[in-house]
């Protein structure tokens, strides 16, 4: 998929891979439209596009509220008329223990971002992508999802394994019409950012949450600015036997460029180096 010239919006902008993610997309010619929470980090993320000469503008919204998300389609609307790619990178990790002792809304608001958060993005925005034709969505998968249990955010693990396999039934229900929209699912791995750093900032979480510790400690976590390269690599090799899959941190791109008909044949949802062996 070629962005150049096209719409990208990106949820989760303020920071880390949302924040990068926008930048790699403006690097590739697309108009970007950062949403977040936080207007101030929201601006550092366009001034930062704006002086690599690229095109972005910012709407403050919080996912998790239906009006704010309206009001961000209704912005993009305004601006560009179109929508081309969805990426729902919006997440939140507070919730962090035991499942016996986690605060019950803490546990909720994890939910409630991370999974309810990418469904009304994606229902908000998917109209109008079905109407054109037209369109990708990029859901974000993390911990829990395609890499198995993540004890001690089991909020957080329950609402990447829901997000796999939404994407999955989305891009069922659109082949089902014969849309040309797709969509897809990533796993960058371990990433250093706000949301890992902070998930174990009391001894509490720290305990429950060992192999965090461990890879900020080995400082061994894949950089923000290489998921957005390694999701530009993905976009290359985008093809409609790809619909519904999910992409796991080391994915080797151009085997799977040469073996998309063993992919849709074989039906393998999950894409890794072992599968394609």
């Amino acid at each position: 998929m070629d962005i150049n010239g096209k719409v990208a919006v990106v949820t989760g902008a303020s920071a880390g891979v949302g924040r990068e993610l926008a930048l790699e997309f403006a690097r590739h010619g697309a108009k970007v439209v950062c949403a977040a929470r936080r207007e101030h980090k929201l601006k550092e993320t366009v001034d930062l596009i704006e002086k690599e000469s690229g095109e972005a503008i910012y709407v403050p919204t919080d996912v998790t509220d239906r009006a704010q998300v309206g009001n961000l389609f209704d912005e993009v609307m305004k601006k560009y008329g179109q929508v081309d790619l969805l990426f729902n990178n919006a997440g939140s990790l507070k919730a962090v223990g035991a499942s016996w002792e986690i605060d019950i809304d803490e546990w909720w608001h994890d939910i409630t971002v991370d999974l309810l958060g990418t469904f009304t993005c994606c229902r908000t925005f998917l109209p109008h992508m079905v109407e054109r034709n037209s369109g990708l969505v990029i859901n974000m998968d993390g911990g829990g999802g395609t890499t198995g249990p993540f004890g001690g955010g089991s909020a957080y693990a329950s609402s990447k394994a829901a997000i796999v396999r939404f994407t999955e039934t989305l891009a069922v229900e659109l082949q089902r019409i014969g849309s040309a929209v797709m969509a897809v699912c990533v796993n960058p791995g371990f990433v250093r950012s706000e949301l890992s750093v902070g998930s174990v900032d009391t001894p509490y979480k720290a305990k429950w949450l060992q192999e965090v510790v461990d890879h900020l400690e080995r400082n061994d976590g894949v950089p923000p600015e290489r998921c957005a390269q390694t999701t530009m690599k993905l976009l290359k090799v985008l093809a409609s036997q790809l619909n519904g899959r999910a992409f796991k941190n080391g994915t080797d791109y151009e085997r799977v460029a040469r073996e998309l008909d063993r992919i849709q044949q074989e039906n393998l949802l999950v894409l890794k180096y072992s599968q394609l062996d």
